[in-house]
């Protein structure tokens, strides 16, 4: 399933600055557009209905029929190809799984930039490698094309409410022109810096993201073998110096939290196999500058195994499956 990236306009920011857009919820004046929303999967297709909800005119494509329906009940339009969405639009938005999907749609046989009219803004929201979106860009730019990197963070409760953080790689006017869309599928928008810095900002979240789950489930499974309560002990950790955002709202054992995806079977969410490919991604840079990342190699590794064990479309919070004592 493919997911989305978005093209929008905004306000004015420093590569060090962010908004906390709590306006967001509120009617804003924004010009409605004309938009083409190319991948709808967990993360994708609610981020496009939140546009549509907006009043934006938004063409959707994915390779799922699927989630061509379910976007389609919701009011939207949908196109037959990505060619088709991006017909007219103004603003191009795409979230794809990986690298290869981006560089493919873009530039390899999908080969859409030539089908992206002049002055369109593209944002992809996928996380891939910044070297990609680099190339991507650049191909962009020889077309006068304004392409932007903005991965999110939030997860699929941040997409359904539209709460978001954007970590935008891009210049300071491409990002003007981005906002008002932005705005209406997030609270946060960071500018990290040129085009790229989105998407190193990322996984620099999502290894830490990774290292702090698996911690969290050791944490929980050594109480639990212990007789505690994990929704006791969970609350203990949550206000105490060991408090972080899985305890918070994303627990990975069953029933602390209801809406969580432990407690739904660790069905949909951020599956295991994309946050393998995410650590993969921060070893790579990690390797490629030379810096020092243990943690994210051991994480990756626990990860790797619990994808080879046959949990690698389940949430990436079940990994608390390597730990918990069995019987």
């Amino acid at each position: 399933m493919i997911e989305g990236i978005l093209a929008c306009s905004a306000r004015p920011s420093t590569a060090s600055s962010y908004q906390n857009n709590s306006s967001h919820h509120t009617p804003q004046e924004t010009t409605t557009m004309q938009i083409a929303f190319i991948g709808l999967g967990n993360m994708g297709a609610p981020m496009a209905i939140n546009l549509h909800k907006a009043g934006h005119s938004v063409k959707a494509f994915d390779l799922s029929a699927d989630a061509l329906a379910k976007v389609q009940a919701e009011g939207l339009q949908v196109a037959t190809s990505a060619q088709d969405a991006v017909q007219g639009a103004e603003a191009v938005v795409t979230m794809l799984p990986a690298s290869q999907h981006v560089e493919g749609l873009f530039l390899g046989n999908g080969n859409l930039l030539a089908s992206i009219a002049k002055g369109t803004l593209v944002i992809d929201s996928s996380t891939i490698a910044a070297a990609t979106s680099q190339k991507v860009a650049k191909a962009a730019e020889a077309l006068g094309i304004d392409f932007i990197d903005a991965p999110v963070s939030g997860g699929t409760g941040g997409a359904i409410a539209g709460t978001l953080t954007f970590m935008v790689g891009g210049t300071d006017a491409q990002l003007q022109r981005a906002r008002p869309l932005l705005e209406k599928m997030g609270d946060n928008i960071f500018h990290a810096g040129a085009v790229g810095a989105g998407q190193t900002a990322k996984i620099c979240n999502n290894m830490l993201l990774g290292i702090l789950m698996v911690g969290t489930s050791e944490a929980i499974a050594l109480g639990v073998a212990n007789g505690l309560d994990p929704k006791v002990l969970s609350e203990i950790m949550r206000r105490s110096s060991g408090g972080n955002w899985a305890l918070e709202k994303y627990n990975p054992f069953p029933g602390v939290h209801e809406n969580a995806p432990a407690s739904k079977g660790y069905a949909g969410g951020f599956g295991t196999d994309l946050m393998l490919k995410d650590l993969g991604l921060a070893q790579e840079n990690a390797i490629a500058t030379k810096a020092s990342t243990p943690l994210g190699g051991m994480a990756r590794a626990i990860y790797a195994a619990h994808s080879i064990a046959g949990h690698g479309g389940e949430d990436f919070s079940s990994v608390i499956k390597m730990v918990q004592k069995k019987g």
